[in-house]
């Protein structure tokens, strides 16, 4: 077995990429928002920016990262387990610099089979389960982690829970790569065990489970697929901690919590919630403070709202979820869904594809919010708010600050 070579903090070309870095992904709409309080206008339409939105520390480091690779080792093969990031766009651009994705809507369909000993394999933001890592690290193959620092804080509190015998209750979607790679962190302890809980219903039924009890086969087939192997709900929902996939919305995730303290009181009692029931706020900064940014907006006077974001990211979907209770809101993946003054094509909340809705774009004077996703670049956010002017007949040199 070949040694691998392993990055976690970047290759040491920082400077080297960033100019191709700007070229690819900065939006000059953008940088000139930010610069005057985050709102534009021309003619009748003001463009209202959230404070926060777009990339986030961790996301602009993993596409950092990639660029290094490539420019690091131009010669070898590099592949990637996944989307590094839920964005169309970017990972479509990382497929034209020859980074090849070994799972996903890119991916072969024997995944590691094409990586073989010196190749370059990039681990996404959401990170790998223990599994992959070990079949990566037999292979012998040059690793570069872009692990992003809140999931590896999930992670260590999992493992805790894990070591402890305490079972992981994690609030998030058992599909999702940075769920199924927190929940292996649980698997690799004998007493390790987790279940993974996606909204207030299911948790309710955890919490009726540990009140009351139950069929454990009942239980079992309620949440096929989202438990650790030999899971008894009889013995395993004794003690809890929690957890979250990061990009979760957070006031869901408080609720749950709530839920679930409650019901481990009314089982245990009050003097034993400290042995039986842990919780640590691993929502990321990032996200909070994305979600903060559209609930002070909805606040604002805006007329409608448009969400930028891969139909797949968590985040932003949340945001979409938490604007659509104030004003109409659209979930777009890039300026293309902005087919006209007349039309646009959006993925509806709690929606799974996207829909055409028609009359969208009300007439007279409007105010615009705009907010895009963690792993959504500026240039996207450059490219709608174009496009939606242009729907008004209205160019960019007209675009004012104010």
């Amino acid at each position: 077995m070949t040694e691998s070579k392993l990055f976690q903090k970047g290759l040491g070309l920082k400077s080297q990429v960033k100019a191709p870095l700007q070229k690819d992904y900065r939006g000059r709409i953008v940088d000139l928002a930010r610069a005057n309080g985050y709102r534009l206008h021309a003619g009748d339409v003001t463009i209202q920016l959230a404070r926060e939105f777009g990339f986030c520390y961790g996301v602009d480091r993993a596409v950092e990262y990639a660029y290094e690779a490539r420019a690091r080792f131009p010669e070898r093969n590099i592949y990637i387990t996944g989307e590094i990031i839920h964005n169309p766009f970017v990972n479509q651009r990382l497929r034209e610099m020859e980074i090849r994705f070994l799972s996903g809507p890119y991916g072969t369909h024997e995944k590691f089979r094409p990586v073989t000993a010196g190749d370059v394999v990039l681990l996404p933001a959401f990170g790998v389960s223990t599994a992959e890592m070990d079949i990566l690290k037999d292979r012998g193959c040059v690793l570069v982690d872009t692990t992003c620092g809140s999931v590896l804080n999930v992670w260590k509190n999992v493992e805790r829970y894990a070591r402890n015998g305490v079972t992981s209750i994690v609030h998030g979607k058992y599909w999702h790569e940075e769920t199924m790679a927190t929940v292996s962190r649980a698997a690799q302890f004998p007493d390790g065990h987790y279940l993974v809980v996606r909204d207030m219903e299911q948790a309710k039924e955890v919490c009726d489970y540990i009140v009351h009890g139950g069929d454990p086969a009942v239980f079992l087939r309620a949440f096929d697929s989202a438990y650790s192997p030999n899971f008894d709900p009889d013995r395993h929902l004794q003690r809890l901690g929690l957890a979250n996939q990061t990009t979760m919305l957070s006031s869901d995730s408080l609720a749950i919590e709530d839920e679930l303290r409650k019901a481990m009181i009314r089982r245990y009692g009050a003097a034993e919630l400290t042995e039986r029931f842990s919780s640590f706020d691993t929502i990321c900064s990032a996200t909070q403070e994305r979600q903060d940014a559209v609930i002070q907006m909805t606040r604002e006077r805006v007329d409608l709202m448009l969400v930028l974001g891969g139909y797949n990211s968590s985040n932003t979907t949340h945001l979409a979820e938490i604007s659509s209770q104030h004003c109409p809101t659209y979930h777009i993946s890039d300026s293309e869904c902005l087919v006209s003054p007349h039309e646009i094509r959006h993925k509806p909340v709690h929606g799974e594809q996207e829909i055409t809705t028609h009359r969208w774009l009300p007439e007279g004077p409007l105010t615009v919010g705009v907010t895009a996703g963690a792993s959504t670049p500026d240039v996207k956010v450059d490219e709608s708010i174009e496009r939606l002017i242009s729907f008004r007949g209205l160019s960019l040199s007209e675009l004012k600050a104010g």
